[in-house]
């Protein structure tokens, strides 16, 4: 009998789920647009402040894992438990709440990897540095390479630790986004 998502331990969740890098897929933008409308229809545009694609997947060319980063920024009038239940009945998994920042996930099953899968970030409207990193590679393409590379290089030992990846990415992606936020000014930054 195959074990529910929720009962592995995370050890067990990052053997069935690996970091897997892949060339980029041009069906990316496609299936952002589309998981984009459908979260649309059932949380309500009202609701919703702001919402990009987001991650490596957004940049064309990049190496990344084959999945679509949303980020989500609401407003704080949400009602979060009805919210999270909105998203746990269409499909979406509630992978971490912490300091008001929700992350769900689309496309993990028990058996590995479905065909489309999703990360949702969820955050309170705000200047957030995912917006200026992606931005930031869009432009600069040396950039956006020596990322793709450094990823690469990170696969051997990280291919089952999926914290210590991310970790070991960190000086780059803080490095390039202080970077971004000099080049680009306050692009983010909400409208008072």
């Amino acid at each position: 009998m195959t074990k529910q998502l929720s009962e592995m331990t995370l050890e067990e969740l990052w053997d069935l789920f690996p970091i897997i890098l892949k060339e980029h897929n041009s069906d990316y933008s496609e299936w952002y647009e589309l998981e984009k409308e459908n979260i649309i229809k059932y949380v309500g545009l009202k609701n919703i402040k702001r919402i990009n694609h987001i991650g490596s997947s957004a940049v064309s060319g990049l190496i990344s894992k084959p999945t679509v980063d949303i980020l989500m920024e609401i407003d704080g009038n949400l009602d979060m438990e009805q919210f999270k239940i909105v998203l746990a009945n269409n499909g979406w998994i509630l992978m971490s709440e912490e300091n008001k920042r929700l992350v769900f996930n689309k496309g993990y099953t028990p058996d590995g990897f479905a065909e489309k899968v999703y990360h949702l970030h969820v955050r309170y409207f705000g200047d957030w540095d995912e917006l200026y990193f992606r931005d930031y590679l869009l432009v600069h393409d040396d950039v956006a390479h020596e990322y793709g590379e450094l990823k690469l290089s990170l696969l051997p030992e990280y291919k089952h630790n999926r914290d210590g990846y991310t970790r070991a990415k960190s000086d780059f992606i803080l490095k390039h986004t202080k970077l971004a936020r000099e080049e680009f000014g306050n692009r983010y930054t909400p409208k008072k």
